[in-house]
């Protein structure tokens, strides 16, 4: 009987542990090496979203496998709201159609949280090719088939798809040079000349553009980036079908509870309103852009999805 009366005292602090959420710290895994696009903005974030949730959020990067193997590490963690997914639009919306054998389908093994950033692609070029636009490449590249080198973070990366798209459209003969660890590592074979042109995220690209190792011969998003002015959009250079962008957003596993899953969402979204979030992320030339609720993200994952799916099937785009 006194057992049973001390278990009635504890139950309640245990009912008000098991709901206090976080307690603990959070981790955020970027499927992505360091350098990159994801990489920046998770770093970005860290801090203030912290702050929003009263404990410590640790970046973890795990590379490889165009992103697939932080993708099975996020869909295997424990659905409690400690294993957040930063995913973009390769490793969510791309990947499932171009590694058909994967084991983790991110529609069916992770929950949409919130999006949090827009960041369009730019297209870069080595600093010594005679070309400076789009329409210059192309001349170049129908001139002198075969020889140019593209960079891209791997065969299910957007970067890849948006080449591919373009040398369907054009017609290019170009060869294609893989690189592991996401857009940092290609970037830099880019800068130390192992290939000639590429698209890359703006966040990735941003740094070799202001330093002069690359420069931009344009852009895939709607408007123009104001840290390059004179790289003009896709569209404004003839090319709609390549106007596009590597959205990033939060996932959780299958299984965490809603209000884990709403708080994080609240939290990402007053984050991403904090003006010194804005103001960092413009710098890389990305754009904090936050969904309605988890649901609306989902919608709009699912959509991303049948539209990469189509344009890797038309690009016939395999795993290297």
């Amino acid at each position: 009987m006194r057992r049973l009366f001390l278990l009635m005292l504890l139950l309640p602090a245990v009912v008000l542990a098991q709901e206090k959420y976080p307690n603990r710290a959070i981790r955020i895994i970027v499927p992505f090496a360091p350098g990159g696009a994801s990489d920046f903005v998770g770093r970005i974030m860290q801090p203030r979203l912290g702050e929003l949730l009263g404990q410590p959020i640790v970046v973890e990067n795990r590379p490889g496998a165009s992103g697939n193997i932080g993708v099975d590490a996020a869909a295997k963690s424990a659905p409690d709201g400690y294993s957040v997914f930063l995913g973009n639009v390769g490793t969510i919306a791309i990947n499932p159609s171009v590694f058909p054998s994967l084991a983790v389908n991110p529609l069916r093994d992770l929950i949409a949280v919130t999006q949090v950033v827009d960041v369009p692609s730019m297209l870069i070029a080595h600093p010594s090719v005679p070309f400076n636009s789009l329409q210059e490449l192309i001349a170049y590249a129908k001139a002198n088939p075969g020889k140019l080198n593209y960079a891209s973070p791997g065969s299910g990366s957007l970067d890849r798809l948006e080449m591919e798209v373009l040398r369907r459209i054009a017609g290019l003969d170009m060869v294609h040079v893989p690189y592991k660890g996401g857009a940092g590592p290609a970037v830099a074979g880019l800068m130390g000349g192992e290939t000639q042109v590429m698209f890359a995220t703006a966040a990735s690209a941003m740094p070799a553009v202001k330093g002069g190792k690359a420069k931009a011969l344009g852009v895939t998003g709607t408007t123009r980036l104001e840290q390059v002015p004179n790289a003009a959009t896709m569209m404004e250079q003839g090319y709609p079908d390549l106007t596009a962008s590597s959205w990033q957003g939060f996932f959780v596993p299958v299984g965490t509870p809603q209000e884990v899953i709403e708080k994080l969402h609240d939290a990402a979204v007053q984050t991403m309103k904090t003006p010194e979030v804005i103001s960092r992320l413009a710098t890389g030339g990305a754009f904090p852009l936050t969904s309605a609720s988890p649901a609306a993200f989902a919608e709009y994952v699912a959509a991303e999805t049948k539209r990469w799916a189509r344009i890797a099937r038309e690009s016939n785009a395999t795993p290297d």
